[in-house]
């Protein structure tokens, strides 16, 4: 008998896809138990079938009427912000104690980064893995912010127009809100602010982040380590994630201060991070970074809630 918890996607798109193939291959304490899509002819569902998985076209409601259902202790949720309301609600109607892992911008749960916060909330019901760019930025503001009181931090997130599928095209609002939102939540800013660019470059371009962040006075040689043990965390479950030049420091002298518009004048440190995310090229492309770090992030917490669940 298998002691792993076993796992639905709900979502049959790229990110559910790749989350079903690193799951197959790399699941530790996670396995799949069934693939949930709305598109008989997708390609996931038929790869899953492929694969030995259980699938269902019918969405949730098809989902809760399988036999594989009574085993089902997790789902992912790789769908809409607004279909994410409703499978929850619907789910638990089904299964109260179910764990739900969200990778839309719904934010029904907590913000979970996994390096910054998941052992904080391994006890919830639904966690949101946040955004691509949250996941591959946030970390670095909370690396800024465990050394320093951060006022400020901006993210700049570039990614290859081919990874934008339509979900993520159909939440660029909730993305940028989000985001910003859990920089400040997860992250320790006082206040944050996210950017999304959908680069069209052919042949298309790797995941960028760029990272500002504005905090009090520091040593910086404290915060340039606290950065590279970061970066060390995340790429410890996103092998393509990396440092794409050394940390940049600007001093802000107190005589000099800058304004933030909105906020106020500011001295002390500018901390500007330059990140690169390559995807591990399961299912997606290896450009497809921004869609990688997503599944690996939640497929990190789901293996860590498990590990709770069994122990």
């Amino acid at each position: 008998m298998s002691n792993k918890i076993k796992a639905a996607i709900i979502g049959s798109g790229n990110i559910g896809t790749d989350l079903m193939i690193k799951i197959l291959r790399n699941g530790q304490n996670i396995e799949m138990g069934v693939m949930v899509g709305i598109d008989e002819t997708s390609d996931g569902l038929a790869r899953a079938n492929r694969m030995g998985v259980a699938t269902t076209h019918e969405g949730v409601e098809g989902l809760v009427k399988m036999p594989e259902f009574a085993d089902i202790d997790v789902v992912f949720d790789a769908t809409s912000a607004s279909a994410h309301r409703h499978n929850d609600v619907f789910l638990r109607g089904h299964k109260e104690d179910i764990k739900m892992v969200d990778l839309t911008p719904a934010a029904i749960g907590p913000y979970c980064v996994p390096v910054v916060n998941l052992e904080k909330h391994l006890k919830e019901g639904n966690v949101n893995m946040v955004t691509c760019g949250g996941q591959a930025t946030i970390p670095m503001v909370a690396a800024v912010s465990n050394v320093a009181k951060v006022h400020y931090a901006e993210i700049v997130a570039s990614i290859s127009s081919k990874s934008a599928g339509p979900g993520t095209r159909a939440n660029i609002d909730e993305f940028t809100e989000t985001t910003s939102k859990a920089i400040e939540v997860v992250g320790g800013a006082e206040k944050g602010k996210a950017i999304i660019i959908l680069n069209p470059a052919e042949p298309p371009l790797l995941m960028r982040d760029t990272v500002y962040v504005l905090s009090e006075k520091a040593d910086q040689a404290q915060v340039e380590k606290s950065v590279e043990e970061m970066a060390a965390a995340v790429a410890s479950y996103v092998p393509g994630y990396r440092l794409k030049q050394k940390v940049q420091f600007d001093e802000i002298p107190d005589d000099q201060p800058i304004n933030v518009p909105g906020l106020g004048y500011f001295s002390g440190l500018k901390t500007s991070i330059f990140l690169e995310v390559e995807g591990a090229a399961h299912y997606l492309p290896a450009y497809a970074g921004n869609l990688d770090i997503m599944t690996s992030a939640a497929l990190g917490t789901a293996e860590r809630i498990a590990e709770s669940l069994v122990h």
